[in-house]
């Protein structure tokens, strides 16, 4: 095995993507509009690709009339919102993309695999599979756009059964996943676990994964995460349960800026075994608002080695099943 597929096989174990997929709602294989070249213009809803080329995918481009071009180039695709928006907890499938790529739903960053130029990462040989928030898709028209970068060899959207998919929701309890993208900065504030800080200016990154394997090397400190949410009709009523998967290595989790849990047993690096906890953490009902924004905010407290959220599911369930989903995870 090569250096750079082991470096790849690593990243998606630790990440833990979480892909339990049970129907093909919409296959996107087929006619896509392409062009060459790098511009954030192309990455809006409505942005007019009528006189783009078109390119079938998934194919390597070289195949596709665009032989021997390294660099960047943009994928866009229209596709019918029929049947997928009453559906919850949906996928998109990209299958393998060579080498990194940014992916927007109808405007809207919704996840990205490996580092673009200057501190370029590959991600040639993981497997594109990224949450689509609820909400985001519409009832008609909806468009997908894909930012990509290759550097040698083949480019673009190479394999895959790729489309839109569901999660197996019984696995699931019907729950809000939570995987994707959440903002993150390093550092330690806890002003930063409030409801009213801005963190427009931070990063966003993705959960699970670890921070080494998303372009933050050699940090050992604290980081912070956050996600706002609405909660979504079908997990409204009745008591709530958070399941932020494995977490290297301390952790203390807020919900609207309070303190719903924490995982620390106290010993020194080499010695802690935290890491090796799932976090489950219920929240009281007086801390959820059921009518809008709810912000679940991440202290991550890493001593050495690895770092981060680095192993799903990320989940936000109803807590009369919290028991059962944690029995059937450790016995997956």
């Amino acid at each position: 095995m090569s250096l750079r597929i082991l470096f790849i096989s690593i990243l998606f174990y630790f990440i833990g993507v979480h892909v339990i997929a049970q129907d093909l709602l919409k296959p996107l294989d087929g006619n896509w509009k392409f062009r060459l070249g790098d511009d954030f213009e192309w990455a809006k809803e409505n942005f007019d690709h009528s006189d783009w080329d078109a390119i079938y995918a998934p194919s390597a481009w070289e195949n596709e009339g665009f032989n021997g071009y390294d660099g960047y180039a943009w994928y866009r695709k229209e596709f019918s919102g029929e049947r997928l928006k009453d559906k919850y907890n949906l996928i998109l499938n990209l299958g393998y993309i060579d080498d990194t790529d940014q992916v927007y739903l109808n405007g809207q960053l919704i996840g990205y695999s490996g580092q673009f130029p200057p501190d370029f990462h590959t991600a040639y040989n993981a497997l594109r599979v990224y949450n689509i928030p609820d909400g985001l898709i519409h009832d008609g028209n909806n468009t997908i756009a894909i930012r990509v970068y290759d550097t040698v060899l083949g480019g673009g959207i190479i394999s895959g059964n790729i489309g839109v998919y569901t999660y197996d929701n019984d696995k699931n309890y019907g729950g809000m996943v939570l995987e994707g993208l959440w903002k993150f900065q390093e550092g330690d504030d806890i002003e930063w676990k409030e409801n009213s800080y801005d963190d427009a200016d931070w990063a966003y990154l993705v959960a699970p994964g670890l921070w080494k394997y998303l372009g933050k090397k050699n940090f050992d400190s604290f980081g912070w995460y956050r996600k706002k949410i609405e909660l979504p009709s079908r997990i409204q009523e009745g008591e709530l349960t958070l399941v932020l998967g494995k977490i290297d290595d301390f952790d203390e989790v807020f919900f609207n800026g309070k303190l719903i849990g924490s995982t620390n047993d106290g010993r020194s690096y080499g010695f802690s075994r935290s890491y090796e906890s799932l976090r489950v953490y219920s929240i009281p009902n007086e801390y959820v608002n059921r009518d809008g924004k709810n912000l679940i905010a991440v202290r991550v407290m890493d001593m050495g080695g690895e770092a981060g959220i680095y192993k799903g599911p990320l989940l936000l369930i109803k807590s009369r099943y919290a028991a059962n989903f944690v029995r059937e995870y450790y016995d997956r």
